[in-house]
């Protein structure tokens, strides 16, 4: 397993992490306890989780991602073996359950997150702790465009301030953000280094061949300000493994179960998915593997996220790590993307 460093910290985490999303709702405690094993046994230290978490968000599930998380630590006594991330949700996204739903990222709902974290994932400290998604309206969950909305919203400057109270007391040790955008990723960069606060070290954003939107304005912040990417969704949805092909809807699949998982389902993506899953089978490789190797050998990836709801789909997704794309594929890969560019943004 090869390790990257997470931004300009001492911390270096493996280039794939472990996803923890289905935990607690397509996944029970056991089969997240068997992923946890295999993903460490194959070299990976960094793990992924949110207090959303799981997915689709209910009030019934809420926090039980972390939970199990924290089982597993109080069982096996290996935290220190793992760079842990988590995150703390913003308003909207149908999660009104969460702090009566009127989520700020102030004092009051980051203190009240956190805590509430630590306690459910049995530790003394979070490594990286991301914002979800920003508190302001802007472009993110596949909103390509921006239109503006003059809003009231927590100023960055006391998001960070209250982030770095964390850091000082020891709850945490870095800061991250998510569904960010190249002003707001910037804004953050700037008013650390202006206030001497905690500078953000990843952004975790989506990226996949069906949506790289993240190369526009944000690559070259990741790189030039060594705040990379942490790139969820590499498979959108599963849709870049093939199992979807042709309308199949296979029983227990994410797309099959719930309604709301539309983002990468539209007429555009399903004709595009269907030529990257073709150029896959036309070289011999397995579909998810390619696409896969494809976000983890990019420039400004830190670490890849992958999430399984079996212990052969994590195997499979762990060995793309083995696969190096060839310049054929690459260029096919490359044909594709400008005749359908960015069709799931």
């Amino acid at each position: 397993m090869e390790y990257r460093q997470l931004g300009r910290t001492d911390l270096k985490v493996s280039r794939l992490c472990l996803g923890t999303m289905t935990w607690g709702e397509q996944n029970t405690e056991a089969q997240a306890f068997a992923q946890i094993e295999r993903a460490k046994a194959y070299g990976i230290n960094f793990m992924d989780a949110a207090e959303m978490y799981p997915v689709p968000p209910r009030a019934e599930t809420y926090g039980a991602t972390e939970s199990i998380i924290g089982n597993w630590f109080a069982k096996r006594g290996d935290r220190a073996d793992w760079i842990l991330a988590s995150k703390v949700a913003g308003p909207g996204n149908g999660i009104s359950h969460i702090r009566g739903g009127a989520l700020k990222h102030n004092r009051q709902h980051i203190t009240a997150a956190l805590d509430a974290s630590l306690e459910r994932l049995q530790t003394d400290w979070i490594d990286l702790y991301q914002l979800h998604w920003p508190e302001r309206s802007t472009n993110f969950f596949g909103q390509l465009g921006y239109q503006h909305q003059e809003q009231d919203f927590t100023p960055l400057r006391e998001t960070l301030e209250v982030l770095g109270e964390q850091v000082k007391a020891g709850k945490i040790r870095h800061i991250g953000l998510s569904n960010e955008t190249p002003w707001g990723t910037m804004k953050f960069l700037q008013l650390a280094e202006q206030l001497g606060l905690p500078r953000a070290v990843s952004i975790q954003n989506p990226y996949n061949l069906l949506n790289r939107t993240f190369e526009v304005g944000l690559a070259e912040v990741a790189i030039r300000e060594q705040c990379g990417l942490l790139a969820y969704s590499p498979m959108a949805f599963g849709m870049l493994s093939g199992k979807y092909e042709n309308g199949a809807r296979p029983a227990n699949a994410r797309i099959t179960l719930f309604s709301r998982f539309t983002r990468y389902t539209n007429p555009q993506s399903q004709a595009a998915c269907s030529r990257y899953v073709q150029l896959a089978r036309e070289h011999g490789l397995d579909p998810a593997q390619m696409a896969l190797a494809f976000v983890t050998a990019q420039p400004f990836v830190t670490s890849n996220i992958i999430g399984a709801t079996s212990l052969e789909q994590l195997e499979a997704n762990l060995r793309s790590t083995e696969l190096k794309l060839s310049e054929e594929v690459l260029e096919g890969i490359a044909a594709i993307h400008k005749d359908q560019p960015n069709p799931a943004p």
